[in-house]
């Protein structure tokens, strides 16, 4: 008769420790792969965010610059337009620079409206040349500017 041999411990057989191993690198290949998405999905949405405040920004003006007569004229509703939709009420220096700045976009986008012509600089070229000053000088994207918080206010029946 042969004496019985104690039972290995699960957990310490070689087998079960790969598999262990194994399922843990899933683990994390899995979590890495979430993470990069999840970046990837909020890059994509700011990206699209953002290429919409363009279009509608762009829209607008042009509809409003229509009744312009003159670049000067262009400018100023301009400012008033994006003025309007920033929720900008009063003046400040950091605003008045911004709008300065803005200004060859409203030239740009007022000629192209009076010619069959591209200008030059495009309306095109112009917003970029203005949003890559927003972005240097002020360090975060100039399409941020038109998230707004909109407080919850409690709903009361009477």
């Amino acid at each position: 008769m042969t004496t019985p041999v104690a039972a290995i411990p699960a957990a310490t057989l070689p087998v079960v420790q790969a598999l262990e191993a194994a399922a843990r690198a899933a683990d994390t290949a899995e979590h890495d792969v979430r993470q990069e998405a999840a970046r990837r999905i909020a890059a994509l949405e700011q990206e699209r965010t953002f290429a919409y405040r363009r279009l509608n920004l762009v829209r607008d003006l042009a509809a409003a610059l229509e009744t312009a007569d003159a670049e000067e004229s262009a400018v100023s509703i301009a400012a008033a337009v994006l003025g309007g939709k920033l929720g900008w009420s009063q003046e400040s220096e950091a605003r008045a620079e911004v709008m300065e700045r803005f200004a060859p976009v409203a030239q740009a986008l007022f000629r192209s409206l009076r010619s069959e012509d591209e200008p030059d600089p495009s309306p095109q070229a112009a917003l970029a040349a203005f949003e890559q000053w927003y972005a240097e000088s002020r360090r975060s994207p100039f399409w941020i500017l038109f998230d707004r918080y909109v407080q919850d206010t409690p709903r009361v029946d009477f």
